[in-house]
């Protein structure tokens, strides 16, 4: 009984160092893909100009639907005679 609690408890330290051997290692493979300072500024230039990106579609975007509001507006205009059963005007 002796020799199977020793064969647990060598198999538990082992099991335990491997783990720890397998978190640093992966600790150790993060710490490589981390931002240095120099890939930070390129970083930090790349969201600049990601921003200036989303900037700049959002006025686009809201052109566009300022379009589409003055078009519904006028489509909304002609429409009114019809709904309340006035004559169309003649088109030019």
């Amino acid at each position: 009984m002796n020799v199977l609690a020793d064969d647990m408890a060598i198999a538990i330290v082992f099991a335990i160092t491997g783990w720890m051997l397998k978190t640093w290692l992966s600790h150790r493979e993060m710490k490589g893909l981390s931002i240095t300072k120099d890939g930070l500024a390129t970083s930090d230039d790349r969201l600049a100009r990601f921003e200036q990106a989303v900037e700049a579609i959002a006025i686009e975007i809201e052109r566009v639907r300022g379009g589409q509001h003055y078009v519904t507006k006028l489509l909304d205009a002609r429409a009114q005679p019809l709904l309340e059963g006035a004559p169309v005007p003649a088109r030019r």
